[in-house]
């Protein structure tokens, strides 16, 4: 991995961090005549809380920033999200609104304030009922928004006739701060709000997506990495029941969160950070954001950041706590919840996923790893097991060298194997709610990251020329995009991502494991690299 691989890293982190600046320079650009009352192709919609106002890009309807809580800072800070406060008049949505508080680069950037959401739609007010996709951004539980052009819905709901929502909400020490085992029942809820604030989001989908030309009876929720943990967890919180009724997990498999105990000693780590005792609580909501991070990020500094690709599955720190009723088991461990039955789901990983991560491992970034280093690291996640691992990858990936061997075993160990699970437990779970498995394998010719992780969502949202950092841009990324697109809005459409352009994609069993690898030539295959997945299943 070369020079270029750096220089991308960092254009991709100006499209997925905190990017509300850019965005909201499109969005100016875009909004021009959108400002003026007199325009009639200027949108509005009354909401229960106030009229919004957004502009056309495209043909599309976007509205940017519609409050949708209120602010969460103060006497908030740690509560359940509250509707926002009713406004006169029109107000205009055509900026993207604050990112949640977190820190970037080692600054703190964004605010509490930032409960907003964006829809793009075909139109308004037109009673149809559109299917309604609701996507929720990646970056962990810690970090980055919504509001990034990669995530602009107006392709997507050009090609499929379809609502396309992105929000923001709580992170890090502000929406995952389990304190009902410190302070009482008061903050019994603070360990989720930032997951409680996306239901509250969804009850307001609920209520006012048919003004935006949406079906309320009819809402996907999707995501990518963090995002997908989130539409993971989800599966599983009782105030999310019949909010939504399909599922699509993108390289973000939520196996395992963090029990309430291991939560109130993160808490617990983060007063002490804080010189606060269990007398402090209204001290806590009134402290500076800023200090709050920078507690999180001593707190989270002290944690092993490749604990996962170590074999330790549970994640650590400020994310979900499972064990208090928001949340009380997780979604898909040991089994696939009850809660989330009726639900189908779309999981599935890249194949290189770990490729993106390399910038914390040089040696593996410059591809300079040797076998016995490679053994040695294989020791470190196995065990004794480590001759077998080594045994089956060099089989599986013949010429391989152990700097993508390692790769290819990280990416497996985590993404890949977890999502294979969550799908197997979905397919042996008493319910008639299917799922569907796809593997993405395209390798981008702008970086040498090959099938690195995140490069699908740019085709997912046919975004591959409007943000071709990942892709490249080229004519092959636009046919693939154009078929997995269409197989996710299918999906939306009607919980089945079969599509003419693809071959036929049977539901997942674990008898045949059909599985959708994705390329230029897409083709189903029945338990891809079974030998593999044998191997994690029995280590």
């Amino acid at each position: 991995m070369s020079n270029r691989d750096s220089e991308f890293r960092m254009e991709r982190r100006r499209f997925l961090g905190n990017s509300a600046l850019a965005g909201s320079a499109l969005a100016l650009s875009l909004a021009g005549a959108a400002r003026a009352d007199s325009n009639p192709r200027t949108p509005v919609v009354e909401t229960r809380h106030g009229r919004i106002r957004g502009f056309m890009e495209e043909n599309i309807n976007v509205f940017k920033g519609i409050p949708y809580g209120d602010d969460t800072g103060s006497q908030n800070r740690f509560m359940p999200a509250r509707d926002p406060s009713p406004w006169s008049g029109v107000k205009d949505c055509i900026d993207y609104g604050n990112s949640a508080a977190q820190m970037q680069g080692g600054s703190a950037t964004g605010s509490e304030d930032c409960l907003v959401m964006n829809i793009f739609t075909p139109a308004v007010n037109d009673e149809r009922r559109r299917p309604v996709m609701l996507w929720l951004h990646g970056g962990g539980f810690s970090t980055l928004s919504g509001s990034s052009p990669l995530y602009n819905g107006v392709n997507l709901c050009q090609r499929g006739d379809v609502v396309v929502a992105s929000l923001n909400h709580r992170l890090n020490i502000f929406g995952f701060m389990h304190l009902g085992d410190h302070f009482g029942n008061d903050f019994e809820h603070s360990g989720n709000v930032g997951m409680l604030d996306i239901v509250h989001a969804l009850k307001w989908i609920r209520e006012h997506i048919g003004r935006f030309g949406g079906d309320s009876g009819n809402i996907t929720i999707f995501g990518e990495s963090g995002g997908g943990r989130k539409v993971s967890t989800l599966l599983g919180m009782p105030d999310a029941q019949g909010l939504f009724h399909r599922a699509i997990i993108q390289s973000g498999p939520g196996m395992t969160l963090q029990p309430r105990d291991r939560a109130h000693e993160m808490a617990a780590a983060a007063l002490r950070e804080l010189d606060l005792d269990r007398g402090d609580a209204r001290r806590l909501q009134e402290l500076p954001a800023e200090q709050l991070l920078q507690a999180f990020s001593r707190v989270t500094g002290r944690l092993d950041r490749d604990a996962r690709f170590k074999g330790i599955q549970e994640q650590r720190g400020f994310v979900p706590t499972v064990g208090i009723d928001s949340l009380p088991q997780h979604s898909f461990n040991p089994v696939a919840s009850p809660l989330s039955a009726s639900v189908p789901i779309l999981i599935g990983s890249n194949k290189h996923e770990y490729a993106y991560f390399g910038g914390r491992d040089p040696v593996v970034q410059r591809n300079e790893l040797s076998m016995d280093d490679l053994k040695d690291r294989v020791e470190m996640i196995a065990g004794n097991a480590a001759d077998r691992v080594m045994d089956v990858y060099q089989r599986t990936y013949p010429g391989e060298s152990p700097s993508w061997l390692w790769i290819l075993m990280t990416s497996d160990r985590t993404y890949r194997f977890d999502s294979i699970t969550m799908a197997q437990r979905r397919a042996l779970a008493d319910s008639h709610a299917p799922a569907w498995m796809y593997f993405f394998e395209w390798e981008t010719p702008a970086s040498d990251m090959r099938a690195h992780h995140a490069l699908e969502i740019s085709f997912v949202f046919r975004n591959t020329s409007r943000v071709p950092a990942m892709s490249g841009g080229g004519r092959e990324a636009a046919a693939l995009s154009r078929r997995m697109s269409d197989s996710w809005i299918s999906f939306a459409r009607n919980g089945n991502p079969n599509v003419t352009a693809l071959p036929d994609w049977p539901q997942y069993d674990i008898d045949r494991r059909a599985t959708m690898v994705f390329d230029n030539e897409s083709r189903v295959v029945d338990d891809p690299h079974a030998a593999v997945r044998q191997l994690w299943s029995t280590i």
